[in-house]
């Protein structure tokens, strides 16, 4: 099974993306993931989609299609995958879709999680991570159990992305209501569009995940 999982930034898509492929067998590619791995590599390439980021704005289709022509290609992906934060505009999506064509892979469903933009801010600038293993916590929403000890593997070194401030997160929402939502209507004209409640409990979000695609 080949997947999308659609929405805002913040919206829970590499959560769910990582929870559905360890319960279904697919591979989760998180663009976003591979780009920041460019940059922090600080390659030509990773500097440039680092400026881009920083800026709230988006890295160029070629970069991104590029990246995702060659990973499909693993052959971990061979069973499913899931693209987390790919596509983000609709020349992206026509582009993955003539990608697919060729390689003779199907696109079977696109799962839109949706939000508010209010609450996706406080998310979103409250998050942090485990320096060391990188377990993700929250200001307000999950803290550790011990403050300034990472649960998970003790660490006391935590991080935050440079670019979860409350401007960058407002732009970076502005970006995908002009760019990305449009999305919704492309995918729900073919008939691919499945929507969820991103703003439920991430196991309440993953049951709604798993019923929409019992008939994908």
């Amino acid at each position: 099974m080949n997947l999308i999982f659609l929405g805002p930034p913040g919206a829970g898509k590499g959560t769910q993306a990582k929870m559905l492929g360890d319960r279904r067998g697919l591979v989760q590619l998180s663009t976003g993931d591979m780009l920041r791995a460019a940059a922090a590599a600080g390659t030509e390439v990773g500097r440039k989609a680092k400026e881009v980021m920083d800026r709230g704005e988006l890295v160029s289709d070629d970069v991104v299609v590029d990246i995702i022509s060659h990973r499909i290609d693993e052959p971990d992906c061979a069973d499913g995958f899931i693209l987390d934060g790919f596509p983000r505009t609709v020349a992206q999506a026509e582009a993955l879709d003539r990608l697919l064509d060729e390689k003779a892979k199907t696109l079977d469903a696109v799962v839109v999680m949706n939000v508010d933009d209010g609450r996706l801010v406080e998310r979103i600038t409250g998050r942090f991570t485990c320096a060391n293993c990188g377990e993700g916590y929250h200001d307000t929403a999950k803290r550790p159990a011990v403050e300034g000890v990472c649960d998970r593997c003790g660490s006391t070194e935590f991080t935050r992305r440079a670019d979860d401030t409350e401007e960058t997160v407002r732009s970076r929402l502005e970006t995908y209501h002009a760019q990305t939502a449009p999305l919704v209507d492309y995918y729900k004209a073919r008939g691919k569009l499945r929507a969820v409640d991103g703003m439920a409990g991430i196991e309440t979000v993953a049951e709604e995940i798993d019923e929409v695609l019992e008939n994908a």
